[in-house]
């Protein structure tokens, strides 16, 4: 924990934690709910894409709202824990459906500003992440309901990368996986992987049995694919991150199965939209959605 960061003080707090998967893309989202309240947040949505026909569809936001209204339950925040890159948002379907706040860490203008270059979008693409409600600082609070939630700034996979603390749960995006599965990549432009040590350390202590929700399951040796595990299994158990396994270990780790990995599918439509908050390009002088297809950006 740094030294400026106290723990959360509602960690006895139990939200109650639906979880959804949208197995195209291996995506965890989430809704956070207020038992006392029925107040509530997403998580992490997914807007559906067909990279082939280049269609867009919303069956998976479809299951969360249906979720949502027979639950009777109210959205205050559509929350996003960073810029991902292996699929697109549905922020705004969903808030256009059950409104809320949408809500992304500030350090989004830094990845507006690199992935804004990278596609030649121009001045007319607003890099001050006003394309989103509510930009979290480091240890924002807020309140789902009688929740107190808290945004922490975990970079490292991203600059954005943030991890939201609500009661005992903490949703961690692409940080952390299952304990098999070890850690996120850090080789995407703005990557680090001593921020990211650094960044899991932090998430790492609050106490043991405190929930974590992962964004991205595979699974592994056959298991069935799950969302969650807790900071103690973490610690005893994670291949990459676990107590035995020192910061400079971890970087040579890191670096070295970086170099291994192919790009994300759909890592070239899903940051044109993501940086933009869930929404696609403006359409061109036809009336048509294009999205650009940058040669050698990520070789």
């Amino acid at each position: 924990m740094t030294a400026q960061q106290p723990l959360p003080r509602a960690l006895e707090q139990v939200p109650e934690v639906t979880p959804f998967f949208d197995q195209q893309t291996y995506t965890w989202s989430y809704v956070v709910a207020d038992p006392a309240t029925g107040r509530c947040a997403i998580v992490d949505s997914v807007m559906n894409f067909d990279q082939p026909s280049g269609t867009t569809s919303f069956e998976s936001a479809d299951e969360i709202i249906a979720h949502v209204r027979e639950h009777e339950l109210t959205v205050e925040w559509i929350l996003e824990t960073h810029v991902h890159a292996d699929h697109l948002s549905a922020a705004p379907y969903l808030q256009d459906a059950l409104g809320g706040k949408v809500g992304i860490g500030n350090k989004i203008t830094v990845v507006q500003d690199t992935f804004g270059k990278v596609f030649n979008e121009g001045t007319e693409f607003q890099r001050d992440g006003s394309q989103f409600d509510q930009l979290f600082s480091d240890g924002d609070s807020f309140m789902i309901g009688e929740l107190e939630a808290n945004a922490w700034q975990t970079p490292g996979h991203t600059p954005a990368c943030v991890t939201f603390v609500i009661g005992d749960a903490a949703f961690v995006g692409d940080t952390l996986f299952m304990p098999d599965s070890g850690t996120a990549r850090v080789d995407f432009p703005g990557g680090d992987a001593h921020t990211l040590y650094q960044s899991i350390q932090r998430i790492l202590s609050l106490p043991e049995e405190t929930r974590l929700f992962m964004c991205h399951d595979y699974g592994g040796n056959g298991r069935e694919f799950e969302c969650a595990s807790t900071v103690g299994a973490e610690r005893r158990e994670n291949i990459h991150v676990r107590d035995d396994i020192d910061e400079s270990d971890f970087i040579d780790m890191r670096k070295a199965r970086d170099k291994t990995l192919g790009m994300p599918q759909l890592i070239l439509p899903s940051l044109q939209v993501n940086m933009r908050g869930g929404h696609l390009p403006p359409a061109d002088d036809n009336g048509m959605v294009y999205m650009k297809l940058p040669v050698n950006a990520f070789s």
